[in-house]
């Protein structure tokens, strides 16, 4: 699987989680020089909080563009560990 914004792929990997629709890709399949952690979070009754990431690509940057769970809960362990994408990320 790849996750792609602006004609780069931002990961890469043939490990990832489908939870919800969303593949999760394991953080070190990331290309950490496009990503910068955002202040954004937010809350799943059953993953716990998500942290968001900023994804920036030639001078664009594409806002919480993608996410993790750093602590998730008892039911979401398989995501620990891992980050999902939207706003245009093409997954494929």
């Amino acid at each position: 699987m790849e996750a792609v914004w602006n004609g780069v792929v931002l990961a890469a990997s043939d490990d990832t989680v489908v939870v919800e629709g969303n593949h999760y890709f394991p953080i070190a399949s990331l290309n950490m020089a496009h990503f910068a952690p955002s202040e954004r979070t937010s809350f799943c009754p059953w993953k716990g909080t998500a942290s968001y990431y900023d994804v920036s690509v030639n001078g664009e940057v594409n806002k919480d563009a993608a996410w993790t769970y750093p602590t998730p809960k008892d039911a979401a362990q398989q995501i620990s560990g891992r980050v999902a994408f939207w706003h245009g990320v093409e997954v494929s």
